[in-house]
């Protein structure tokens, strides 16, 4: 006789193993969300760093300078807004993700205490908690590409024809 009668379908150890295995893939995953998420945050904190340096730049910018250091800046104020926007685009879908998995945790846990048929719930739970996790990721990426487009355009870095010219020299 089992201490908690009908609490899990098969009260065998090896189904109790088995329902601890299962709940603990989503929590698994939520932490690794959570990862994500903080690591999104410290890179949009440092993004809106760089936008409040950027304008005072432009702020103090000198007109004796001419227009091409106020056009330089102007660029890389439009790269910085796009790399925001994939940002929170990714902690949203992150965001959603998490949340999505805590679901999934608890349906399973629903399930198990009330013997109910949640596979439905659960698979719609979980996947859709990997579906807006590999959008986060894409939107992480977006912001990469467009970061480094962004060092690139703004001559922050050597160009690859420059890079070949001096090693001939």
């Amino acid at each position: 006789m089992s201490p908690f009668p009908g609490l899990v379908p098969d009260e065998s150890v090896d189904g109790v193993a088995h329902l601890i295995q299962t709940a603990l893939t989503p929590v698994f995953m939520l932490s690794g969300i959570g990862t994500l998420l903080n690591m999104f945050n410290t890179r949009l904190a440092r993004v809106s760093d760089h936008i409040e340096s950027v304008r005072d730049k432009l702020e103090n910018a000198d007109d004796k300078k001419g227009s091409e250091s106020t056009a330089v800046l102007l660029r890389r104020l439009t790269h910085l807004h796009y790399r925001t926007l994939l940002l929170d685009a990714a902690i949203l879908f992150g965001g959603v993700g998490g949340a999505s998995a805590c679901g999934s945790a608890f349906a399973l846990f629903l399930g198990s205490v009330r013997d109910s048929a949640i596979a439905w719930w659960l698979v719609l739970m979980f996947g859709n908690a990997l579906v807006c996790t590999v959008i986060a990721l894409a939107m992480f990426l977006g912001d990469s590409i467009v970061a480094w487009h962004g060092l690139r355009v703004t001559t922050f870095l050597p160009h690859k024809q420059e890079m070949l010219e001096n090693q001939v020299d």
